[in-house]
């Protein structure tokens, strides 16, 4: 079935954004058709990381309701292997459209909620994309909050900060179940390397599910080469026998197999 799927956290510093171009690249390579979108309006990254080039329209113009979904899907399938598609749509980064972002205000934000609505029939349905991939800005934005609420399965990402977990516990609560929405956790920079170990994984698990109340859907141990690539890399591409690759692939399939 296909899947919008929102990335979000409650703060900035997680691997929000790197969760989010990486996994969408998984699904491409597994041969589906994906887009990644940056959601995140104050802090745009995508464009930078994905060294997207020539670009007419932003996915701002979209939620403008000043261009439509066709001309601000930017094709980067060449960039991959494999017979699956990967789209992005990216936000602006220029200094005036973030100050335009920021200032809209809530009637807006409810006509760009039904512009992210709308995706389900454009995207989903009639173009037979099998998921979207919400790279959502931090917090409790509306830009955030209306991605949430249009996602049918939010990725929480969070860290072992002490001021992560506490924003992350309340904003379970107060978020992700007012919406009643299907939520899995990762849990990345872990400093302890033997946590994707077998049984220190399954001893992990069961502690995250007790202290959030949300399964875990991975964890990301703390790997220098993945800070150090500063988003150079696509790493499900650029990157297959890396331990972070295999372990997207286990979260891919427990989100494509619904184990979740």
């Amino acid at each position: 079935m296909s899947k919008i799927i929102a990335v979000h956290s409650y703060k900035g510093g997680t691997g929000k954004t790197l969760l989010s171009v990486n996994l969408a690249a998984t699904f491409a390579k597994l041969g589906k058709k994906v887009c990644v979108f940056d959601l995140d309006f104050r802090a745009p990254s995508l464009f930078a990381i994905l060294n997207a080039q020539g670009i007419e329209h932003w996915f701002n113009d979209y939620l403008n309701n000043t261009a439509d979904i066709d001309t601000v899907l930017f094709d980067l399938s060449k960039r991959l292997s494999g017979k699956g598609k990967f789209y992005a749509s990216l936000a602006n980064p220029a200094t005036e459209a973030i100050r335009d972002m920021s200032s809209k205000d809530r009637k807006w934000e409810m006509r760009a909620l039904g512009r992210l609505l709308a995706l389900k029939e454009t995207l989903l349905a009639n173009k037979k994309f099998d998921y979207l991939f919400f790279d959502t800005s931090p917090g409790l934005q509306y830009s955030s909050i209306n991605a949430i609420v249009a996602a049918d399965y939010v990725i929480v990402a969070t860290t072992g900060d002490r001021s992560d977990v506490d924003g992350t516990k309340r904003m379970l609560v107060e978020l992700y179940n007012l919406f009643e929405k299907k939520t899995g956790l990762v849990l990345n920079k872990v400093l302890d390397g033997s946590a994707t170990a077998t049984a220190k994984k399954a001893e992990m698990s069961a502690k995250i599910k007790d202290a959030y109340q949300v399964p875990l859907l991975g964890l990301v141990p703390c790997f220098c080469e993945v800070l150090r690539a500063e988003g150079n890399f696509i790493f499900a591409e650029d990157k297959p026998d890396h331990p972070f690759t295999k372990i997207l692939a286990e979260m891919a399939k427990k989100i494509e197999t619904d184990q979740i």
